[in-house]
């Protein structure tokens, strides 16, 4: 893939990001979204090419731009009690991505990738939310990793049926 369609690509899917984030619906702290389901996307459309767009989504939030959910924005919601989940994006991207693109054309390699994306994400946000609200592991799970789970689930079985439709 040349560089400037990885660009565009990884440009797309930062906006897809942000849409996805506004589509939020509020849920104690850690509110419903579908940004999952675009980082799913992104991971197995772009195997290690994800992590750009993930990069350029935090970087737009970072910088000012209200692309994260419910409209925020800055530095103070990435250290903020959501921000292991959104740092989690991209830790995951570089992973799950990685995992992919190490593994395309073997058996059930796409469901690997976003497994280890699943992973990655939950458990830093959990990891994350425990310490920023001073809570024991168990309630943090409680509240923002197990009521999120299902969701997650659906979202995943969609990317992966979108996946195997669109190839770029």
């Amino acid at each position: 893939m040349s560089r400037a369609r990885e660009l565009s690509l990884a440009a797309v899917f930062a906006a897809m990001m942000a849409a996805g984030a506004m589509i939020s619906i509020p849920f104690f702290l850690v509110p419903l979204s579908l940004q999952t389901l675009f980082l799913y996307l992104s991971v197995l459309l772009l195997g290690r090419g994800a992590f750009l767009g993930q990069a350029i989504y935090l970087a737009m939030g970072i910088a000012g731009l209200p692309v994260f959910s419910k409209g925020m924005a800055g530095y103070a919601t990435i250290i903020g009690p959501t921000g292991g989940f959104l740092v989690g994006f991209l830790v995951s991207a570089i992973a799950s991505g990685w995992l992919l693109s190490s593994l395309r054309g073997k058996r059930h390699a796409d469901v690997l990738a976003i497994a280890l994306c699943m992973a990655i994400v939950f458990t830093m946000g959990w990891i994350w939310l425990s310490y920023w609200m001073a809570w024991n592991f168990y309630a943090a799970l409680l509240a923002g990793v197990l009521p999120f789970l299902p969701g997650d689930l659906l979202k995943a079985g969609i990317a992966l049926g979108i996946a195997k439709k669109v190839r770029l």
